[in-house]
């Protein structure tokens, strides 16, 4: 039982960070560079539907595992610490995500998905 409750408190502090970077993204001290890569990361991290799908055998959860705190972890060195504290308290305070942001990106990974099977099928139509 002991695994299950650090593994639950490491993903409540994944959520938290989540929910930090959300705010940095709305803050005006945040620089461009980190909002365009948190932006990406918040969406991706709220998004109901994975990049890489969860039923391809092993590839299905590298996003889950490593690509997505990787972001993270990136998108946190590039934001201000002042900034970060100040998102990580507001966070302890109680602040609750828009998950309007999560459902965008799920629109633009479906895009991208269509795109990928559109592009793959004209291909495999065109060799005839």
């Amino acid at each position: 039982m002991a695994r299950f409750e650090k593994l639950k408190a490491r993903a409540e502090a994944l959520k938290n960070e989540v929910l930090a970077l959300s705010l940095a993204l709305k803050d005006r001290r945040t620089p461009l560079l980190a909002k365009i890569l948190i932006g990406l990361t918040v969406s991706y991290a709220l998004s109901p539907i994975d990049l890489i799908p969860d039923f391809i055998p092993v590839l299905g959860y590298v996003d889950d595992l490593i690509v997505l705190p990787a972001l993270i972890a990136i998108s946190i060195r590039l934001i201000p610490p002042a900034v970060l504290a100040d998102c990580r308290a507001r966070v302890k305070d109680g602040y609750a995500i828009n998950k309007t942001l999560g459902w965008i990106a799920a629109g633009l990974i479906v895009l991208f998905w269509a795109a990928v099977i559109g592009f793959a099928v004209e291909k495999l139509l065109s060799r005839k």
